[in-house]
């Protein structure tokens, strides 16, 4: 361990963690207000999956092209609507915190390492670094799916799901944001399956054939999660459950290596 990290009081550790903070909080503020100053760029990439031409549909149209199929979806329109009078600001201003939040989080990750790198010897640092940025890749990975596969489906079906025709769906702004940010940050955490794995492995708390033999259980929760996490419909569930199930076999062979 440092020195200088043995050296610093009580006091002196807080000291530093409010300095930390701060310089966390500015950074995140600059990129809200970036966001918010660009806010006819952000909403068109936000409400973009709530679009029939988004890119998902036009990518899988020109791939059952490829394979000689003439498939189509069929146009569909969802009404966003506004029912408070700041509700349409106060949505700006929580979405440009969210995503100035998303759009710091590299440097977020790089003052938490430069906080508790001192606390660390020389080998856990050397390892530290590629598992913060395999941990920041996965949960990009996750939150990017939501986006272009997951969070544009569920849309999709229960936006234009309906029980009559004369009944109409025109959904709130707050839910269709609300419903965005939660599922994408959902899927990030949940694509850190391999990684927590990885250090349960190293703790000897699980084994790898341990996963391999409890693998239609594990299939079966993770079925369940993806019910709970996702909206109710069975795309959503099956989309949501094969990547987990993948992330799963991944953490097998991660544990192998381990144990």
């Amino acid at each position: 361990m440092s020195d200088n990290n043995q050296m610093l009081t009580f006091g002196g550790h807080l000291e530093v963690l409010r300095r930390m903070l701060f310089r966390i909080l500015i950074a995140t503020a600059v990129f809200a207000v970036a966001v918010f100053c660009l806010k006819d760029t952000t909403f068109a990439l936000l409400l973009a999956p709530s679009k029939s031409d988004f890119c998902l549909y036009q990518w899988t149209e020109r791939f059952f092209a490829l394979i000689g199929y003439d498939f189509h979806f069929a146009p569909f329109e969802v009404d966003l609507i506004a029912t408070d009078l700041s509700s349409q600001f106060m949505t700006h201003v929580s979405t440009s915190l969210y995503l100035g939040f998303l759009c710091a989080s590299p440097y977020v990750l790089f003052e938490l390492f430069r906080f508790i790198s001192p606390a660390l010897y020389e080998d856990e640092r050397k390892y530290s670094i590629p598992a913060l940025i395999v941990i920041y890749a996965l949960f990009i990975i996750g939150v990017l799916m939501s986006y272009f596969i997951l969070f544009p489906i569920s849309f999709r079906f229960l936006g234009t799901y309906s029980v009559a025709e004369q009944v109409r769906s025109t959904i709130t702004l707050d839910s269709y944001i609300s419903t965005f940010v939660t599922l994408t940050l959902v899927m990030g955490v949940v694509f850190q399956l391999p990684v927590i794995t990885y250090f349960l492995a190293t703790l000897g708390i699980i084994q790898s054939e341990m996963l391999a033999q409890y693998r239609q259980y594990a299939f079966l929760i993770i079925m369940i999660v993806a019910a709970i996490i996702t909206p109710p419909d069975l795309m959503t569930l099956v989309l949501v459950t094969i990547p987990l199930y993948l992330l799963y076999e991944v953490s097998i062979i991660v544990t192998r290596h381990v144990n």
